[in-house]
């Protein structure tokens, strides 16, 4: 009994403190636009593969502390507009993370912000504070298609938007991000919206099925590694295999590479010399690639 109600103070603990920090957050980021973070019923958790919760070498990670919370993040910016379709930016943290500590920390909002363009971000909690890649139902057949779909009903609910329909999707992951985007684009049920998939050194696995999709689909795939996180192998091996199909693609580093080097090439592979938990940050590179996507710019 006492075991019980101790892990129910727990997950009170958590619900409550991950309520006033929402608000905070909502607050914080008021002047570039609203930020929403409510409960999905298609958030990724939880999920029947971690009921019981999950072990990693020796750390046991359970159910209650790590896979129940189905927060889910929408930011709209400051004169987004509504037009006939609503494109997104769907973006995954890693391991060891939380939503609410991964939006200031990768200045998700800031820089999505001063890409000045007009779509939605959205930013699921993923396995909290784990050392886990599982994305629980946006693994599952068409469970990205629910998820969107629940987005996009949200939107309607809060007078976002009127009765605009699905637009173009970005899905975009830092390290463990890589295995829930790899299944949206393989099962997700939305494949032929995706328009591009960008890698912050993420690229640990799953490789063929980010090939079958960017063989398969004229957007943009970017993948950013780098010497130390784990991702370079892989990457240096997929450049190789390319080179020897003479597959042409775009090679440089995340500090020179231009604006042109990014929006002109369908694959594009920039190393950076960075630690794993600043790439998407110090050089701003996830403002850069919403600059020079495929989504159109906020009109003043």
């Amino acid at each position: 009994m006492l075991a019980q109600l101790m892990k129910y103070a727990w997950f009170l603990f958590l619900f409550c403190g991950a309520r006033l920090f929402a608000g905070d957050l909502a607050e914080k980021y008021a002047p570039l636009g609203q930020l929403i973070i409510i409960p999905f019923a298609s958030a990724p958790f939880p999920h029947p593969l971690r009921a019981q919760g999950h072990t990693y070498k020796d750390k046991v990670m359970s159910a209650a502390e790590h896979y129940s919370d189905s927060s889910v993040a929408l930011f709209i910016p400051k004169d987004f507009h509504e037009g006939r379709r609503i494109d997104f930016v769907v973006h995954f943290h890693g391991w060891g993370a939380t939503l609410t500590n991964a939006l200031p920390k990768y200045r998700l909002i800031e820089q999505f912000s001063e890409s000045e363009r007009n779509a939605i971000l959205i930013v699921p909690q993923g396995p909290v504070n784990a050392q886990d890649s599982f994305g629980g139902k946006l693994e599952d057949p068409d469970g990205f298609k629910r998820f969107i779909a629940e987005a996009m009903e949200t939107l309607r609910q809060r007078g976002v938007i009127k009765n605009s329909q699905i637009g173009r999707i970005i899905l975009s992951g830092h390290s463990g991000g890589y295995q829930v985007i790899s299944s949206i684009v393989a099962v997700g049920g939305l494949s032929q919206k995706v328009r591009e998939v960008w890698l912050f050194d993420a690229l640990y696995a799953r490789t063929e099925r980010f090939v079958i999709w960017f063989d398969n689909h004229p957007g943009r795939f970017v993948d950013i590694y780098t010497e130390h996180g784990g991702t370079k192998e892989e990457t240096q091996n997929l450049m190789a295999a390319l080179q020897g199909n003479e597959v042409s693609f775009f090679a440089g580093e995340d500090s020179t590479a231009t604006a042109r080097d990014l929006r002109d090439h369908h694959l594009v592979f920039l190393f950076s010399q960075l630690p794993h938990d600043q790439v998407m940050q110090a050089h701003q590179m996830f403002r850069e690639l919403l600059a020079t996507s495929v989504l159109d710019g906020i009109r003043h």
